[in-house]
């Protein structure tokens, strides 16, 4: 049976995880990640990426990501905890939103939303519970019944 402060500590984690990159946090999202042998191990993919292997690669992808966005907030929704031993696995789903630097000095460009399923899956460590793994992929768009296909989008 899985206690409730191993459930409490797992999702304080996740939120760390998601509060540092909304602050653009890259110190306090670098120490989310497993180091040593096992951060070798660490892996990530963004919605359209491949696969990232390796701490470095995962870090060097979301410095990139940070300089890269302006302004971004995540709702998380559907958040699921389950831990088993030393591991733990968090899927929730991430509503984005977020905006790329304006080409106007002090502006923010326009925002955008986006909808994409996570599963975060975490070590425990002697400092607390890390990210092993990250995976994003988006969700989407549903048709609603009736809606027709758009002929330039058919193959």
């Amino acid at each position: 049976m899985t206690s409730r402060v191993d459930l409490e500590a797992v999702e304080k984690a996740n939120t760390a995880f998601y509060e540092a990159m909304e602050r653009g946090d890259f110190e306090a999202l670098s120490d989310l990640w497993l180091t040593g042998d096992e951060g070798d191990g660490v892996s990530c993919v963004h919605p359209g990426w491949p696969v990232l292997t390796g701490r470095g690669e995962v870090l060097r992808s979301y410095a990139l990501i940070m300089a890269n966005t302006e302004y971004i907030q995540f709702f998380l929704t559907d958040l699921k905890i389950a831990v088993n031993g030393d591991t733990a696995l968090v899927t929730c789903t991430e509503n984005i939103l977020s905006g790329a630097p304006s080409e106007e000095a002090g502006e923010l460009g326009p925002l955008v939303g986006q909808l994409v399923v996570a599963s975060n899956l975490f070590r425990r460590t002697p400092s607390g519970w890390q990210l092993w793994s990250h995976h994003a992929s988006p969700v989407l768009a549903e048709r609603a019944e009736g809606d027709e296909e758009d002929p330039s989008e058919t193959p």
